[in-house]
């Protein structure tokens, strides 16, 4: 199966009064930045702190009752799993989350806290999905794929909808990539309705696993690797979104760890606003000058996501003081 327009339009329907409509705005200062006149969509501020929970509860929503009654198991990095925690709550049913030792402590408290029970297993993504795997198989519970799955794609593609319903003139949008499952709906939703739009995907320099699968024409595994942008360091990207991609995509750029601190904390200093490392990399990649020709373009980055580790926040806080105060210095 492949996403289509349709079932993003049937998700939206499944997510109403669940979900909310994450704000559009404008920002003068980060447009000024940038070169373009810049739109952020904040879907920090969706309810768990991301928007996964989109695909997540349009995905239980699809389950049977049997497969309800089995209870429901995922593995992921943080976002997936507060989102399968809080949707399968909402259905009475008993779900268990893989996360990895890395996990940000903020994000297994918050999985705990909407009613999931968390085993904690490797020290990336692919690694605790092995594990999940293994705990299924036991188990019999239903296996959630954070990102490989139709309904998934579909529910984070209900973000295109809102795009384009807020900002009909939209001409690029640039969105996070891990394992292709928020950029291959918001894709699909937003190329079906208007094919014109440039969709600009953006990954961690160190794990581009979907840029390089896109560049050799076929699924690419890649080394795990750590990254400020936790929520998207994935060895290998989904099929299906894979399939997406290739159809819907017209480019994926890269950022540095240095690049993605810079736009945490500019987002923090000048946007006030809170966002991951996965929820930066489209700031991170406007404001290093990843994406071209934008000037006087309209341009929506997605910040993706707000669940960040406090203690994470102190240390980019007082890396990027004091990269600033070391230019004054040397100015």
């Amino acid at each position: 199966m492949e996403v289509t327009l349709k079932e993003v339009w049937e998700a939206q329907q499944n997510l109403k009064g669940v979900t909310r409509r994450t704000p559009l705005f404008y920002t003068d200062t980060f447009s000024e930045a940038c070169g373009c006149r810049l739109y952020l969509k904040c879907e920090n501020k969706q309810k768990t702190g991301s928007f996964k929970l989109r695909g997540a509860y349009n995905k239980v929503v699809s389950l049977t009752q049997e497969e309800k009654e089995r209870g429901v198991i995922a593995s992921s990095a943080g976002n997936h799993a507060q989102g399968v925690a809080y949707a399968a709550t909402a259905f009475g049913v008993k779900a268990t989350i893989v996360m990895p030792h890395t996990a940000p402590a903020a994000k297994v408290a918050a999985t705990k806290g909407y009613g999931a029970e968390v085993v904690q297993a490797g020290q990336v993504y692919d690694e605790c999905y092995a594990k999940a795997l293994e705990v299924q198989k036991e188990t019999g519970a239903t296996f959630l794929h954070p990102f490989d799955d139709v309904h998934v794609m579909a529910g984070q593609g209900t973000i295109g909808l809102e795009i384009l319903d807020d900002l009909s003139e939209t001409d690029v949008v640039v969105v996070p990539v891990g394992g292709g499952g928020l950029i291959a709906g918001v894709s699909t939703a937003v190329k079906s309705l208007k094919p014109s739009v440039r969709v600009i995907g953006v990954q961690a320099e160190v794990v581009a696993s979907s840029k390089a699968s896109l560049e050799k024409g076929e699924v690419v595994t890649l080394p795990g690797a750590k990254s400020l942008a936790d929520g998207i360091a994935v060895a290998t990207p989904g099929t299906l979104c894979f399939k997406a991609m290739q159809r819907y995509v017209d480019e994926i750029v890269t950022v540095t760890e240095d690049e993605i601190s810079y736009a945490i904390f500019s987002l923090m200093q000048r946007g006030k606003l809170l966002a991951e490392g996965a929820g930066a990399v489209p700031l991170a990649a406007l404001l290093a000058g990843k994406v071209k020709d934008i000037k006087g373009k309209n341009v929506v980055a997605m910040v993706s996501g707000g669940n960040i580790d406090i203690t994470a926040v102190g240390k980019i806080i007082e890396k990027e003081v004091a990269a600033a105060t070391g230019e004054e210095l040397c100015s």
